[in-house]
């Protein structure tokens, strides 16, 4: 079993930065792919990026490549999704999800966060 905690979610401007984290417990977490996915106001949700339980190995959706970076911290068991150019199509809650693969698919994430909440105003 694996808990999640996402934090650092809030209303910014267009343009600004914003750095999401995501501290997990439980059973060898650091093991675990970890992924951010995003679901904004009547849309489904959406995969943001993925990083390997190494640290080694990251994926990005297109509409966040170049703007956004994943990176963890496994001494501290913690992942960050560093948000930079933010626009308002990036506004939507965002949760952090654990999985023993490296894909982009929802369905294989078995543990997920609560979610914390991203407004970007323009």
């Amino acid at each position: 079993q694996v808990q999640l905690v996402e934090s650092g979610g809030g209303l910014v401007q267009a343009g600004d930065s914003l750095r999401l984290s995501c501290a997990a417990s439980g059973r060898a977490a650091s093991s675990y792919a970890m992924a951010w996915f995003r679901q904004a106001p009547g849309k489904e949700r959406e995969f943001v990026a993925t990083i390997s339980g190494g640290g080694t190995k990251t994926v990005y959706a297109d509409s966040v490549k170049g703007r956004f970076t994943i990176s963890r911290d496994n001494a501290k068991n913690t992942v960050y999704l560093q948000m930079n150019s933010l626009k308002p199509e990036d506004t939507a809650v965002y949760y952090c999800a654990a999985s023993p693969f490296l894909l982009t698919a929802r369905s294989v994430y078995d543990y997920w966060g609560q979610g914390t909440q991203v407004t970007v105003s323009s």
